[in-house]
């Protein structure tokens, strides 16, 4: 029996998903046509194999035989083009608010078509291996591609459901692998983070998967096994570079040496975050491990870069200042802008012990909360110096949206033609060895740089009574994978 949070949910659209944890039980009931695998490199799914041609602008996948969905249909390409090309359209719908949960794929596919009904040919929009990676969502059969409760090729089926009090799920008698050894999941609704963990308190339910810092406390007890997960969740502190004195890299730099983000990890979010220097996923392939000097705290190290600035304590007041273009004082003072989550107050601490951490180097920071929708439109608008905000990472090991020139998602106003250079080389990579070493430039060119300061990637637990997978890389959006196949001893 499962406890998850689950409100918004009531009709199963495993296209269209509102909640974290639903995408997770979705996953149970459809495939993919590729899956990512424990070292994170796509792998096979509903497809058995694939090849390039014309040097990466066309792939062609080879569906497997013998898969049918659960109601008895067999599995056909045509299934897949429905699939994807109702994303497609959704995502070009100038009209459509909201563009989709997969609209990224628009930003790798420009056609897809079936050649016969076991194969799928796409026309990408460049020769890219990350698009494999954006093949990852649930194929609906084409007849239910906007339909509730479709019928999926998972390991489960939809017994029962009740919106907001529970989901029975019955293993899937006609799945393409063998019988689910978990034949039945009972799963319950809950409406806050709190009341999931109050449920797993008090015996309601067997398993729980939580965001909750306050779920730290279980981890270590010895009635629940835990296992941490990592989110697609990255924690920053961005940094506006068209601000005068953010605009200088020895400033960026002190502020980088300054803050002790082990630290902030351990008090802060109790150990619940994966700790990183750079975008990429740590301790997968794509992490550089060889960048390890250049994000150490070394408060020392912080002052000189200061110092080496023309900052100095002029009036000994604890705050570093120096004279100005105009023969004027002028104080090292910058604003730190957070935002707070629901259910969740540790942003604000974090924020407050970055204050401290730049305090003690001469560094005046005063802490403004804003709500998200300030944040936003302060972001937009340049009108920041430092903030603390997160970004919801896609499955394509790609950062140029954080780091090119005027892209969606640099706020700091970043600026460098050789960084612009390598996020375009990398987006013309046909391969994983050739993706991976230019992915360790950017993160090299990152480190060089500092544009902002990546501190981690948000964590969460999984809280179970009996362990249900055999899985090392455990992470969000596909909690219960590998359940269908764990054997308890």
């Amino acid at each position: 029996m499962l406890g998850i949070q689950s409100v918004k949910t009531t009709a199963l659209r495993p296209l269209e998903p509102l909640e974290r944890d639903m995408v997770s039980v979705y996953d149970l009931l459809y495939d993919s046509l590729i899956t990512i695998d424990d070292n994170y490199l796509p792998q096979p799914g509903l497809c058995e194999s694939w090849e390039q041609g014309n040097n990466g602008k066309t792939w062609t996948f080879h569906l497997r035989s013998g898969v049918t969905f659960s109601d008895g249909t067999p599995l056909t390409a045509q299934d897949v083009v429905a699939t994807a090309q109702h994303i497609l359209d959704r995502a070009n719908d100038e009209g459509a608010q909201d563009k989709g949960y997969y609209a990224n794929l628009n930003y790798f596919v420009d056609k897809i078509t079936a050649t016969n009904d076991t194969t799928v040919t796409i026309r990408a929009k460049r020769s890219y291996w990350g698009l494999l990676y954006a093949l990852t969502f649930p194929i609906l059969p084409a007849a239910y591609v906007t339909a509730d409760n479709p019928p999926g090729t998972g390991a489960y089926v939809v017994s029962t459901f009740e919106p907001s009090n529970y989901l029975w799920l019955q293993a899937n008698a006609n799945w393409w692998q063998n019988l689910p050894q978990v034949r039945e999941i009972m799963i319950i609704c809950h409406n806050t983070p709190g009341a999931v963990i109050e449920s797993y308190e008090y015996a309601r339910v067997d398993a729980i998967f939580t965001r909750s810092v306050s779920a730290a406390q279980y981890r270590s007890g010895t009635t629940a096994v835990s296992m941490d997960y990592r989110t697609n969740q990255l924690e920053t502190l961005l940094m506006n570079h068209s601000a005068s004195k953010l605009s200088s890299i020895n400033v960026r730099k002190a502020i980088r040496y300054a803050i002790d983000v082990d630290k902030i990890a351990a008090t802060v979010y109790m150990g619940m975050v994966k700790r990183t220097d750079t975008p990429a996923i740590p301790g997968s392939w794509m992490y550089n491990n060889n960048l390890g000097a250049y994000f150490v705290t070394d408060p020392d190290a912080a002052r000189a870069l200061l110092s080496e600035d023309g900052w100095y304590d002029s009036n000994e007041d604890g705050i570093l200042d120096r004279v100005d273009g105009k023969g004027e004082l002028e104080k090292l003072s910058l604003r730190l802008d957070v935002y707070e989550e629901p259910d969740n107050n540790v942003r604000v601490e974090a924020a407050n012990q970055i204050a401290e951490a730049l305090a003690a180097v001469g560094i005046e920071c005063t802490v403004s909360v804003r709500t998200m929708a300030d944040m936003e439109r302060r972001l937009k608008a340049g009108n920041f110096d430092l903030a603390l905000s997160s970004f919801a990472m896609d499955v394509c090991p790609d950062f140029g949206f954080l780091l090119m020139k005027n892209n969606t998602g640099n706020y700091g106003r970043y600026n460098s033609n050789d960084m612009d250079a390598l996020c375009k080389e990398l987006r013309s990579k046909t391969d994983q060895a050739s993706f991976a070493d230019t992915l360790y430039k950017i993160q090299t060119k990152f480190a060089e740089d500092c544009p902002f300061m990546c501190l981690y990637y948000r964590a969460g637990t999984v809280l179970t009574r009996r362990m249900y997978t055999t899985v090392r890389d455990v992470r969000e959006l596909e909690l219960l994978r590998g359940i269908d196949s764990f054997r308890s001893n």
